[in-house]
Order: structure tokens, then C-alpha cells, then sequence
């Protein structure tokens, strides 16, 4: 990568409309500018680099291109978004990036015009673009929809509801298939470049057109004969069959780094407003123009901080194993103990640990794509054979999955395990990610087990006891980041279904905590017992089946009854309520509060801050007991 030490071009640029009267050296010199700027950005927020710095060529060329935001320009999950946000009038802001108040790490309507649509999840662009085209269609606007998605996104099936979709009803759309694995394996350079420009253009498009009305009016074989010959001719050139097949025009693929190849093909498609759907295929590279993002593009797929220098990323002193290496830890030694435990992921193996398994266990570790539908159905058909499926998905991307757990897994009784990573309030990621809404969304379920841990060693307990349930199926969920550093056992225990733990134990005041905020309530305890207001810590485990024996004893021993989840309202909480209700419980004399994340949607920042925010930290603990209890509360509290 060439150096770059002045920045003047991009230093012009305020919104995309600036580098239109651009020459295409000048071009050439602000993507090098843009990369380095980028570059420059990510190494102090942290963040997506590599996608972003794989698509800052065709960033530049679409925004010059069209007429954005007029023009809609849709980011397929936004991991790649870093370009664009810079070129359209954002870059001051790029060092708030994933901060506290400061931009989001992905495409949002909110943050931006030039954002007509949020994304944080795969393979919705399609979809949406397809929307606003018809429905620029129907208000008889005249503006163009360019979709760009990448190659991983587009392994989703609903993407490839939407191409079939668009292809059926032959609405005009310009599908950029960002192609940055190679996983299609496409020929480029001149030769490819050349004919992407020709049968990109008006002219070809109406000739090709004639041709097929012409030979329409042959005998029957003549014209299937001429036809064939036109399709073999150009599926041996372009691979673009199946795209062809669904309704598309297929375009490429096109080097994505060189602007001279990709700059003619969007002027003919911008220039023709008579098109249907098309799709443009455009080779990438991830990290392209950084050495050390080309060398490990996974690495740098979501990267800390890190010195631009070396590439060498700056990593904070760590005391404690992180939940989600526990976990792959933990279901490594249960496999090695049982072969028909197996493990499956969709397109996380990394982020979910099951890369490890996967080295120890290759044959019995499956990465199923961005598929979190297949990959639940999937398991399905594994527990029916036998084997010991465990499902490792994010809380918040099981949520694309939900028919599937209930039709395909609940109703049926299958022993799924769902290993929930990155269960409550995810930090940068934002609202996009977090995982509020699994322990209302599961607890729904007849029949499934559903657990969550307070600490690493529950998480143990916890993948063997699930690991153990043969008869139905089961979840655990656990916190993003470390655990708390407590010592762990050599192997996990296979826990009681549906009975808690009392950790300590008091008279007057108690907190049933479910999961992950269970050091928030040791911090409380302590404080508490210094107000002299005797306290019992409880340990739920378990949200479905409760331990009625455990709730049934706090709520006849205790003056106040506090239960306490990272998750939305509707939860576990909510179901310590109803049952409480249905036994006449409520009717004794209890005061009971629930402590839940706020029935809202909260942006990225510092999970612990998040925490705070929503009134799960030690202190607000603290003050709802004593509110609660109503009595001498400011004696209390300002003590």
C-alpha cells in the first residue's frame, strides 16, 4: 500500500456530491487516502476493518456514480460501512465510532440520509432494496436502488428468497454481489473487464432482447437451439447462470479494487432506467491495501485496537478466561468423553469458540453458513439420529430462528442444545446484537429446559447438565467478555433440573438472581447487611421449570422479594410473578419487584455502562430493596 501522508482530497470532501467533479486520477488518489483514513480510524475505536477496507474502491465508485442519497444505496449488515460513513459527512465522528454516544458501527437510519436502511444482521438487503423499489415504483419516482451484499450474505436463504422474488416481478434493481472470499471463483482482469462492459450496456441488453423475439419466430428446436447457445455462451464467461435462472441479469465479475473496470459498468446501468433486476458480481479482497489485515482476514474481520505500525493489536491484561472459551473448553472435554456430542454454528465459529472444537473434532463441527434457520432444523434431524446436537448461535441471531425452535425442535421434543452466546447487553455492538429477548422468547416453549449462568463454573455445570437431557430440549445462556475469574472445577456437575442454590442466607430482604448480574448482587448483599437489613442471595438457575420449593420459601421468610435478569421484561421475572399470582402467594404480605433491562432499545456503548443505564447495577439493586421496603429509606441510602 502506498503511503499516504496528506489527506487534501479527502479533506475537500464534506458529502458524496464533492468528489463528483473528481478526475479518475484523483479518484484513484482519495481511495488511497480514504483506506489510510479508515485505517488510521479503526486502530483507536476499533471495529470492522477488513470489510470495510475490502469495498473502499467500490464505496467511491457508487457514491460517484449515483446520486446519493437520492439514489438509494443500501449496506448489506454494515460491517463494511467505514468508507461511506467517512464520504458522507461523517468523519470527524469516526473516532466516536462504537462509543458511548457516538456513531454506530453499522448502517443507521437515524445516524444519516445517506443510511436508508439499518442493518447489523446478514442478507436483509436484498429484501429491503426490493421494497423501496417498488415502492419507488408505485410513487412513480425515478431514483436507483443498489443493493451491495457479500458473498457470506448471500449464502442466506433469504436472500435467495428475495433474488427469486425480484426476478419474478422484473422490478428495476441493481444487485452488487460483493464476492470477497472468492468463494465463487470467478476469472477477472481485461478480458472479463471488457465484457462486463459490454453486456452491461443498453445497446447489447436491446440487441440480446431482438435476438430472443427473432428466434421466437424459428421452428421450435431452431430457436431452443439459439437460445441454448446464448446462455452456454455466456454461463462459460461469467459463471452468472443460477442469477440467470432466477431472473437476473448477471454482470461480471469485475475486479472490485480497479475503479477503470468498475467505473464503466455502473455508468451503463445508471444510464439505463428501462433494466430489471441486475446483478453485478465484484471481486474484492478483505483488508486489501493493509498487509496485515490481507494476511488475516478473519483477525481483522471485528479488531480491537491495535498499532497501524505493526498491525499488532494492543489487548488489555486479562485475569479471567472469557465465557465463550469456557464454553468451547468445556464442550471439547464432554465430547471427548461422549462421541455423539456434535457441535454447529452458523458462520460464528470463531466468535462462538467452536473453532476450537472444531481442531479437536473436525468431523463432528459444522459452520453451516449464515443459516441460522437450516442450522436449528438441522440439529433436529441429528437428535433424531441419535446424536447430541449443540447448537452454539448468538441470543440474538436464534432470534431469525424462532419458527424453527418451536416447529421444528419444541413441538417435536427433540434434545437440542442451544448454547446462547452474547445473552444480555453486548457493549459496541449496540442494540442490533444484544441479547435481551431469548428467556422471554424460550420460556414460552413447553417442555424446554432453560438455564443461565451466574459465573464460568455454572457455565460448566451447565453444558454438561444440557449435554445430559436426552428427552427434550434444552438452553443455556451466558454473558459477552470475562467471567469473573472464580476457580473452576475439572469438570462440570450435572445439575438438578429446575433447582436453584441460596448462596447466603438472611430474614428480612431477598434477591433470586437469574444469571449474569449475580456479582452486581454480591456487591448489594454487602451493602445491605451494612444498612443491617439481613439478606438472602439466591441462585435461580433455572427459568424454566422454576424451583417453586426455593421461591415458595423466600416468599414465606423474607419481607421483600427482589428477582433480577439481563433480559427484557417477560421473562424470568415475569414467570416468578405468575406463578406467585396463581398460588395466592401475592396475598401474604410479600412486596415483590422485578429488575429487568427497560422495555427499550439501547445503543452501543460499554456493557458495564449499559448495565448502569438500566438499572441493574449494585446500586440501583440497593435502592429498589429499600424503596420497596418503604421504611426509613433516606437513612438507609444515605448511609
Amino acid at each position: 500500500m502506498k503511503k499516504v501522508k496528506e489527506t487534501h482530497l479527502l479533506d475537500s470532501v464534506s458529502k458524496p456530491a464533492d468528489i463528483r467533479k473528481f478526475t479518475i486520477d484523483e479518484l484513484k488518489e482519495l481511495c488511497l487516502e480514504l483506506r489510510q483514513d479508515v485505517i488510521n480510524s479503526v486502530s483507536v475505536t476499533g471495529g470492522h476493518l477488513g470489510a470495510s477496507l475490502g469495498v473502499v474502491e467500490l464505496t467511491v465508485a457508487l457514491h460517484y456514480v449515483f446520486n446519493t442519497p437520492h439514489d438509494r444505496l443500501v449496506w448489506d449488515v454494515g460491517h463494511q460501512c467505514y468508507p461511506h460513513k467517512v464520504l458522507t459527512g461523517r468523519r470527524k465522528e469516526m473516532l466516536t465510532l462504537r462509543q458511548g454516544g457516538g456513531l454506530s458501527g453499522f448502517t443507521k437510519r437515524s445516524e444519516s440520509k445517506y443510511d436508508p436502511f439499518g442493518a447489523a444482521h446478514s442478507s436483509t438487503s436484498i429484501s429491503a432494496g426490493l421494497g423501496m423499489a417498488v415502492g419507488r415504483d408505485l410513487t412513480v419516482s425515478d431514483n436507483h436502488v443498489i443493493a451491495v451484499i457479500g458473498d457470506g450474505a448471500m449464502s442466506a436463504g433469504m436472500a435467495f428468497e428475495a433474488i427469486n422474488n425480484a426476478g419474478a416481478m422484473d422490478t428495476r434493481l441493481i444487485v452488487i454481489l460483493n464476492d470477497n472470499d472468492m468463494s465463487i471463483a470467478p476469472p477477472v482482469g481485461a478480458l472479463s473487464a471488457y465484457l462486463s462492459r459490454l453486456v452491461s450496456s443498453k445497446l447489447f441488453r436491446s440487441v440480446r432482447n431482438f435476438a430472443k423475439e427473432f428466434t421466437e419466430k424459428f421452428p421450435r428446436k431452431l430457436g431452443e437451439a439459439a437460445g441454448k447457445l446464448d446462455e452456454y455462451t455466456r454461463g462459460m464467461v461469467t459463471r452468472g447462470t443460477v442469477f440467470e435462472e432466477l431472473g437476473f441479469y448477471y454482470v461480471g465479475p469485475i475486479e472490485g479494487h480497479n475503479l477503470e473496470h468498475l467505473l464503466p459498468v455502473l455508468l451503463n446501468l445508471r444510464n439505463d432506467k428501462e433494466a430489471g433486476p441486475i446483478l453485478v458480481h465484484c471481486v474484492t479482497e478483505k483488508g486489501h491495501g493493509y498487509i496485515p489485515a490481507e494476511r488475516s482476514a478473519d483477525r481483522y474481520h471485528g479488531v480491537g485496537k491495535f498499532d497501524v505500525g505493526t498491525g499488532e493489536l494492543v489487548k488489555a491484561k486479562s485475569n479471567a478466561p472469557s465465557y465463550t472459551s469456557v464454553f468451547a473448553k468445556t464442550l471439547i472435554c464432554e465430547a471427548e468423553k461422549d462421541e455423539k456430542v456434535v457441535g454447529i454454528t452458523a458462520a460464528m465459529p470463531s466468535g462462538t469458540g467452536l473453532d476450537k472444537f472444531g481442531d479437536v473434532f473436525p468431523d463432528r463441527m459444522f459452520d453451516v453458513g449464515i443459516a441460522e434457520q437450516h442450522a436449528v432444523t438441522f440439529a433436529a434431524g441429528l437428535a433424531t439420529e441419535g446424536l447430541k446436537p449443540v447448537c452454539a448461535i448468538y441470543s440474538t441471531f436464534l432470534q431469525r430462528a424462532y419458527d424453527q425452535v418451536v416447529h421444528d425442535v419444541a413441538v417435536q421434543g427433540l434434545p437440542v442444545r442451544f448454547a446462547l452466546d452474547r445473552a444480555g447487553y453486548v457493549g459496541a455492538d449496540g442494540a442490533t446484537h444484544c441479547g435481551a429477548f431469548d428467556i422471554a422468547y424460550l420460556t414460552t416453549l413447553p417442555g424446554i429446559v432453560v438455564m443461565a449462568a451466574a459465573d464460568e463454573a455454572e457455565l460448566m455445570h451447565m453444558v454438561r447438565t444440557s449435554i445430559s437431557i436426552n428427552d427434550r430440549p434444552s438452553a443455556f445462556r451466558y454473558p459477552r467478555g470475562e467471567g469473573v475469574g472464580i476457580e473452576l472445577p475439572d469438570r462440570g456437575k450435572i445439575l438438578k433440573i429446575g433447582k436453584g442454590r441460596i448462596l447466603s442466607e438472611g430474614s428480612t430482604v431477598a434477591i433470586l438472581s437469574f444469571g449474569s448480574r449475580m456479582q452486581e448482587c454480591l456487591k448489594a448483599i454487602e451493602e445491605l447487611n451494612s444498612f443491617g437489613l439481613s439478606t438472602t442471595l439466591a441462585d435461580a438457575r433455572f427459568a424454566k421449570p422454576l424451583d417453586k420449593d426455593l421461591i415458595r420459601d423466600l416468599v414465606k421468610n423474607h419481607e421483600v422479594m427482589i428477582t433480577i435478569e439481563e433480559g427484557a421484561p417477560g421473562g424470568f421475572g415475569a414467570h416468578v410473578l405468575s406463578f406467585l399470582a396463581n398460588e395466592g402467594l401475592l396475598e401474604k404480605g410479600i412486596k415483590t419487584r422485578i429488575m429487568t433491562m427497560p422495555d427499550s432499545f439501547f445503543d452501543h456503548d460499554k456493557s458495564e455502562e449499559q448495565n448502569k443505564v438500566a438499572g441493574l447495577h449494585y446500586k440501583e439493586i440497593v435502592k429498589t430493596v429499600i424503596n420497596t421496603l418503604g421504611r426509613e429509606k433516606r437513612v438507609y441510602y444515605s448511609a
